[in-house]
């Protein structure tokens, strides 16, 4: 087990065998390089004021993705490369992005500057021609500014792709980089600490179950966008942390002729190219559930894992019938999600067991898939109510019917009253009234400072209902006009 971990601050090798497991790429940057470039916002993830860019060697190329440094774990750097916007301009020259932003009025106060600099940077490694002002605001939504109004930001995002290519130093390091990466792969597993507390990073499947079994109180940690909330707000230090981000076996998403096979480490943004072609509304949810820099880390396994009552992807994966493949040492099970989530914050998960992978089946030619989310902001914000619906549809009535919710229990639960309102019936406005009704019967809403229980079970039905609308009347508008099907 190798007791360093090993990467690139731009060009200049960095090896560490002594550090505190939970500091930050912040911390680290700001307090032991003295890179004051990237900035202390919110520190949990959510302004983008810290946006830095670490690039991974994948499928033969380098993979530029930008995360938020306040939240992400300096051990999880391992075999990477990290860049700061201190890095892009290269003997005096402006890299493209920074000079759009000049040109473009981009800045005003600065103090969110570099991060949205550092976003733009990583779209530019990301498309290689212009993306449309859709996908712009995609990747800024993480970034917040409360001076320039964001205009002059897109207008820079656009332009950069307009100056001299010349000016770009990191596409014509992008070989030697690869090279330098790949050396770095060495496929050992890490065990690193302060003295005190242990950070260790497993290289492969077999080494991460058999570790974790025998430390059954570590911490599992994917992408940090819970368990660094743990450190920054909580003020919390897990005495052992286990990451799981370089086993490649949880990476996988690998299709087989009627499912999905999803690894519990692959991320947001690896899963949502799958999801879209087969469902489209889970993956325009995933879309909202937060920021570019927390989909480029974060995982479906981890958003099951940690139980939470609002975790946005357990009803939708619930709705579409997935199964759950749990590993303890040697010992394999599978079950279903909707029967994992027990009691707030209990699942059924034995101590040192682990999530491998979901199994998420493709929905068959006559299921209308429908999911929404509400919330009070529509990017990145935490769900008050969200519904989704998977029906089967034959000759006018209900076959099968799965409707899970999220926000409106302890846990994500399907709701069983509604649907046996609703199977074997016609797909018709008195059938969806009556299951709409049934609702009051699944579940019991509290009331918070999300939203009130009067508020939530009135949304949750009329959620049903807007699904019966959509597979009723396709041309009736229910979604932002301008996202055709997408948007909620």
């Amino acid at each position: 087990m190798r007791g360093e971990i090993r990467f690139l601050l731009d060009d200049a090798p960095r090896s560490l065998s002594q550090l505190d497991p939970t500091m930050t790429l912040l911390d680290y940057l700001r307090q032991v390089e003295h890179l004051t470039g990237t900035k202390e916002g919110c520190n949990e993830g959510d302004c983008g004021a810290c946006t830095v860019v670490v690039a991974r060697p994948q499928a033969g190329r380098l993979h530029y993705r930008a995360v938020n440094a306040c939240i992400q774990f300096l051990g999880t750097l391992d075999g990477c490369q990290l860049l700061t916007v201190e890095h892009l301009a290269k003997a005096g020259q402006l890299h493209p992005v920074q000079q759009a932003m000049v040109d473009c009025h981009g800045s005003q106060c600065g103090f969110c500057t570099p991060g949205f600099v550092m976003s733009l940077f990583a779209m530019t490694r990301d498309h290689e021609s212009v993306p449309d002002e859709s996908t712009i605001d995609d990747v800024l939504a993480g970034n917040l500014c409360r001076c320039t109004g964001y205009a002059p930001i897109v207008r820079a995002a656009q332009q950069a792709y307009t100056l001299d290519p010349r000016d770009d130093a990191f596409a014509a390091n992008d070989s030697a980089t690869l090279k330098q990466l790949i050396a770095l792969q060495d496929g050992e597993s890490i065990g690193i600490g302060d003295g005190l507390r242990r950070f260790f990073a497993p290289a492969g499947l077999d080494d991460l179950a058999a570790l974790y079994e025998a430390n059954p109180d570590a911490t599992l940690t994917a992408g940090a966008t819970d368990v660094g909330l743990w450190v920054t707000k909580d003020m919390k230090r897990p005495h052992t942390l286990i990451y799981t981000g370089r086993v490649v076996e949880l990476a996988r998403i690998e299709e087989t002729g009627d499912s999905v096979e999803i690894g519990a480490g692959a991320t947001y943004t690896d899963a949502m190219a799958k999801l879209a072609r087969h469902y489209p509304d889970m993956n325009e949810v995933i879309r909202r559930l937060g920021s570019l820099q927390i989909r480029n880390v974060g995982t479906l396994g981890g958003n099951v894992a940690n139980g939470s009552p609002i975790g946005d992807s357990p009803p939708l994966l619930i709705a579409a019938g997935a199964t759950l493949h749990l590993r303890k040492g040697r010992v394999r099970r599978s079950l279903p999600l909707e029967d994992f989530f027990l009691a707030y914050g209990r699942q059924d998960r034995a101590p040192g067991e682990l999530l491998e992978r979901i199994t998420l089946p493709l929905p068959a030619a006559n299921t209308q898939f429908r999911a929404y989310k509400v919330s009070k902001r529509f990017d990145q914000d935490i769900t008050a109510v969200l519904g989704a619906f998977n029906l089967t549809l034959e000759d006018g009535k209900v076959a099968a019917a799965r409707l899970a919710y999220g926000g409106l229990a302890a846990v994500p639960k399907r709701a069983e009253k509604a649907e046996s309102a609703l199977v074997g019936r016609p797909w018709s406005e008195p059938t969806v009234t009556q299951a709409m009704a049934a609702l009051a019967e699944d579940f019991q809403p509290i009331s918070d400072w999300r939203a009130g229980k009067d508020y939530r079970l009135k949304v949750a039905q009329n959620l049903l209902r807007r699904c019966y609308i959509e597979t009723t009347e396709p041309a009736t508008a229910t979604r932002l006009a301008g996202r055709a099907r997408f948007g909620s």
